[in-house]
């Protein structure tokens, strides 16, 4: 393995064991004519996580697993390009495009190093991609140096209430009670898991966002319908209806 730093490393092999359990979310995305985000597949008519214009647009994807997102913003008229951490699930996204006729530029390796020159394109978009499993104090500049002035970053994360109440057991759902700190929050690992995560309380997110020359315009706060279902333990659904667990944060390059 290449010389990477120590949380990568690690992501690879995670991602990469992991890359069969979803196999069967990647094809049914494939398969879906409408978008759908996050844990509890909440329709993008109800989140709005695209941006507005996407025809003839150049677009990358960080952390692109499966290449789902990917294969949405193509079928609206851009051009994307994914790049993702593991082979496994690159793999797998190969395996999409020939399955559905529908191919795109796929990159192995690091979102918080992307082998594209500056101003490249006009959308980053990543959902549970870089946009966790980075540091985002060096994906989100890679982001915004990658970006044309006027290109749109748009992400979806763990909303920040969801970690400081999620149990350290995966498999026991978030608490009302707070349960870790707020401050000095960034890397988190789990005890029952050997990846690495990052997260940020939301006013870290939009002072890193602006010393990269990002303006907020949006902060979504994901809410699943009433009779969303998830195969994910960690949140349930009457705690998802009155907290969000996800976070769609849409933000603008200046210039």
């Amino acid at each position: 393995m290449e010389d990477l730093p120590e949380h990568v490393a690690r992501n690879r092999v995670h991602w990469n064991d992991r890359a069969a359990e979803y196999v069967d979310d990647g094809r049914r995305n494939w398969e879906a004519d409408e978008p759908t985000w996050g844990i509890f597949s909440v329709p993008e008519a109800e989140v709005g996580m695209l941006p507005r214009e996407i025809d003839g647009r150049d677009a990358i994807e960080l952390g692109c697993g499966t290449g789902y997102v990917s294969a949405w913003l193509a079928r609206r008229g851009a051009r994307p390009v994914g790049i993702d951490n593991s082979e496994a699930q690159l793999t797998t996204a190969r395996t999409f495009q020939k399955e559905f006729d529908l191919e795109f530029p796929l990159i192995f390796g690091n979102a918080e190093e992307v082998p594209f020159p500056d101003e490249s394109f006009d959308i980053a978009i990543s959902e549970y991609g870089a946009s966790i499993w980075c540091d985002p104090y060096l994906w989100i500049p890679e982001a915004a140096r990658l970006l044309r002035p006027g290109g749109e970053l748009v992400f979806l994360v763990n909303s920040v209430l969801s970690i400081l109440c999620g149990p350290d057991d995966g498999n026991i759902p978030a608490s009302d009670e707070l349960l870790r700190p707020l401050f000095g929050m960034h890397r988190i690992e789990w005890p029952d898991d050997d990846a690495v995560e990052f997260h940020l309380p939301q006013g870290k997110v939009i002072d890193l966002l602006r010393d990269c020359d990002l303006d907020v315009e949006q902060l979504i706060e994901v809410r699943p319908p009433a009779d969303a279902t998830t195969r994910y333990p960690h949140i349930s659904l009457e705690w998802a209806r009155r907290f969000p667990c996800e976070e769609v944060w849409r933000a603008r390059k200046r210039g």
